[in-house]
């Protein structure tokens, strides 16, 4: 398992780091049931602060795909089995977009807005909606 980084990259180090290991569970090199690098590896590796480390796993907990654990650290959690289950569904669906000229933003937009309508969720990306 290697996690990625791009320094330079305007998106946030820690979302970085969530990614790279949704990515990997996506393609399965990651499997329910393994273990991630100590955090302070991971930071020293990248050479990025140990606490930006611990916000993605945090972030990988809060969405279900990671169990932290007290001395055994990070664990790809069994509830993360379905995403790479979808791992062909997805590449389907970005390859299709494509080929009908759909941005990547676009795209990740039609799908927010069809599990918003799944889940009766109201987008509030817009504030002047709630305007008369």
């Amino acid at each position: 398992m290697l996690i990625r980084v791009d320094l330079d990259s305007p998106r946030a180090l820690y979302d970085q780091v969530a990614a790279s290991v949704r990515s990997d569970i996506l393609v399965g090199v990651l499997a329910p049931g393994d273990r991630l690098p100590a955090a302070r590896d991971v930071a020293e590796a990248l050479d990025i602060n140990q606490h930006t480390v611990l916000h993605a796993y945090q972030q990988l907990r809060d969405e279900g795909l990671v169990d932290l654990r007290r001395g055994r650290g990070a664990v790809i959690a069994a509830s993360a089995a379905p995403l790479a289950e979808l791992a062909h569904d997805i590449d389907d669906l970005v390859r299709r977009a494509a080929a009908l000229g759909v941005s990547a933003d676009t795209l990740a937009g039609i799908v927010r807005a069809h599990r918003d309508a799944d889940t009766g969720m109201r987008p509030i990306d817009n504030p002047e909606e709630d305007s008369p």
